[in-house]
């Protein structure tokens, strides 16, 4: 049974766990940024979503 989870849910509980811990790397940045882009919903949506539902697609199909 597959599991969907929000974007906007999973950044924001990474956001928070990158804060508490104080996180200080590029990963953090990414995670932080990706919260805010999904929680914000720009105009550049599209494009950065698009990279984002490929990256978990391949992300699924690896354990195929």
């Amino acid at each position: 049974m597959p599991l969907t989870i929000s974007a906007v849910l999973l950044f924001g509980a990474a956001s928070a766990f990158a804060v508490k811990t104080k996180s200080a790397g590029g990963g953090a940045a990414i995670v932080l940024f990706l919260f805010g882009f999904f929680a914000a919903g720009t105009g550049a949506y599209e494009p950065i979503h698009n990279l984002v539902q490929a990256a978990a697609d391949a992300t699924a199909q690896l354990g195929n």
